[in-house]
């Protein structure tokens, strides 16, 4: 399906949605009931965006110390110079035979 058609598709979908709502808000009988579901709603879904931040916080393991990161490093940067050196070992041995 082309874009253009689901973009008019969504445009046209708004702008009904305004529509309805604005009847439901200020001609219907149903005034008070609309304004209290969307503001439930609205309160709803931001405290469920902050339950899944604080979900997220409580479940994710603590970052490792600086101190543990710092001796990875030095590690890797030991074994890299270690196959370095064992590379241009190889190497002489290569071009002495």
């Amino acid at each position: 399906m082309d874009d253009r058609v689901i973009g008019a598709g969504i445009l046209v979908g708004s702008i009904l949605g305004i529509c309805i709502y604005f009847w439901l808000v200020f001609l219907s009988p149903w005034t008070v009931l609309v304004i209290q579901v969307s503001a439930f709603a609205a309160v709803a879904a931001l405290l469920a965006i902050v339950a899944w931040i604080g979900y997220t916080l409580a479940t994710t393991p603590p970052p490792k110390p600086i101190e543990e990161l710092e001796k990875e490093l030095e590690g890797l940067q030991e074994e890299t110079e270690g196959a370095e050196e064992a590379k241009e070992a190889e190497a002489e041995k290569g071009g002495e035979g």
